[in-house]
């Protein structure tokens, strides 16, 4: 029943659009700003889409949107879904899935993250270079089917390094600075304890927020191409001066899309 689900979403969105896309982008809190980027675009509502969550979430729109950046097709989610809002690991991924029958080869995951490493600073964009996944929920447990994927996927290089390389050239093409780093998921919604973040910089976290690595997993499994960025919104209990909010998170994360967008233009335009 599930992949039947899936292919229904799949088919919906496949009558809306004029081109097959090969890279989806997953826009985390206040950098839906990519979209203003994209050419030729057909907006398609989560909400109506046959079987799809909704996200609740400030800062997330709820659109998948169709275009183009630097000639190439692209499938951007404008807004996507978290633990903290009740879904199960496998709805957080339902999205992935619906994009494999939509023939997605590559996959972009972005979001707003506290930073951890002091060398960090808000409006800092960090490639992920690996993850921590600190509340062991994988949204691939459960009832498998071999049409995604194989049952027991690698994880060895979760991030694409040849998408990593690419990315790192656009950076220094355009003067952008970025930082590389491990990224830690914790679930939500509440911001981490100091003591938690003490703990997760022994383990080796340099940021931490309450998404990604679910997408980072599923993707892997579907045979996607996997690329992460990070932006620093602000930095962690016990490293920060002040209190967290989200209203101050997707503020940072405005100001710095800017350089996000231009970045990911730059590294689709040189596919």
């Amino acid at each position: 029943m599930f992949y039947e689900n899936v292919k229904e979403s799949a088919d919906f969105i496949l009558e809306k659009i004029s081109e097959i896309p090969e890279t989806a982008i997953i826009l985390g809190s206040g950098l839906g700003g990519l979209v203003d980027a994209m050419e030729d675009k057909t907006i398609v509502p989560y909400a109506d889409i046959p079987n799809f969550p909704r996200s609740s979430v400030a800062g997330h729109a709820g659109n998948f949107v169709v275009g183009k950046i630097g000639g190439k097709a692209i499938i951007a989610m404008q807004g996507r879904f978290h633990f903290y809002e009740g879904f199960s690991a496998r709805e957080l991924c339902y999205p992935l899935y619906v994009m494999k029958l939509l023939g997605v080869k590559n996959l972009i995951v972005t979001n707003a993250a506290g930073g951890i490493n002091k060398d960090f600073k808000p409006g800092d964009l960090m490639i992920i270079d690996n993850y921590i996944n600190f509340i062991r929920v994988n949204p691939l447990i459960g009832e498998y089917d071999e049409r995604f994927g194989p049952r027991f996927p690698d994880m060895s290089e979760p991030y694409s390094s040849e998408i990593c390389e690419k990315a790192v050239k656009a950076a220094e093409k355009l003067g952008i600075d970025y930082k590389r780093g491990v990224y830690a998921l914790f679930n939500g919604p509440c911001y981490e304890s100091a003591a938690e973040i003490r703990a997760f910089s022994i383990l080796g976290a340099d940021a931490v927020g309450m998404s990604t690595i679910p997408e980072t997993i599923c993707g892997n499994f579907l045979g996607m191409k996997v690329f992460g960025v990070s932006c620093i919104t602000n930095m962690a209990t016990g490293i920060a001066t002040v209190k967290h909010s989200h209203e101050e998170v997707v503020r940072v994360a405005n100001e710095a899309s800017e350089n996000l967008c231009a970045w990911m233009k730059e590294l689709l335009s040189n596919w």
